[in-house]
């Protein structure tokens, strides 16, 4: 065989285009998961968005309720049978500050995976307490959100409570593992 009739490039495996082209390996139409896609980012980016700003919402709120009924929290406190009179009444003149400081750390997107962190610290702190006094079938009134004296002696429903707390673990955890960053001054 001389140089001239050297074999072309093409193979059988290579079929070609007219105008004598050679087609070279069909690209994969699927390049990586979805998560990996632009849309998925998208998908990701507003979890995380939502997860964000719904704890800080919440933080914020839950603190914001606690601060003008000190006596109340100080009684829901002592419902639990865990500390003395004295550290209830320390946790009930701290606990609505230092919610409504992580909630606004997260709004503000100041050290957001580390306040995501102490965020689910508390929030298991919470589940063992709401746990231990279901356990114990004390009635209690959890202290969370509405701090108002429980005269009835109506016990809330453990279970959801409980179920409400680990969905906010999971958005914590989701926080710690992919913050979202935008808007945020210090993430």
């Amino acid at each position: 065989m001389s140089i001239t009739q050297q074999a072309t490039p093409t193979s059988a495996s290579a079929p070609e285009r007219p105008g004598g082209a050679v087609e070279g390996p069909r690209p994969s139409t699927r390049s990586g998961s979805f998560w990996s896609s632009t849309n998925g980012r998208r998908v990701l980016d507003a979890v995380s968005f939502f997860a964000r700003f719904f704890m800080a919402y919440t933080w914020i709120a839950a603190g914001v309720a606690k601060l003008d009924n000190h006596l109340n929290m100080t009684q829901a406190i002592m419902a639990y049978e865990i500390f003395t009179p004295q550290w209830s009444d320390l946790l009930a003149r701290l606990i609505g500050p230092l919610e409504i400081a992580g909630g606004v750390l997260l709004l503000l997107g100041i050290f957001l995976r580390q306040a995501s962190k102490v965020a689910t610290v508390v929030l298991v702190m919470f589940i063992i307490g709401i746990a231990q006094a279901w356990v114990r079938g004390l009635g209690i009134d959890c202290g969370c959100f509405s701090i108002e004296p429980n005269m009835d002696k109506v016990a809330m429903d453990y279970f959801v409570t409980i179920l409400r707390d680990i969905g906010y673990i999971a958005l914590s955890v989701w926080t710690i593992y992919r913050p979202f960053k935008r808007f945020a001054l210090h993430p």
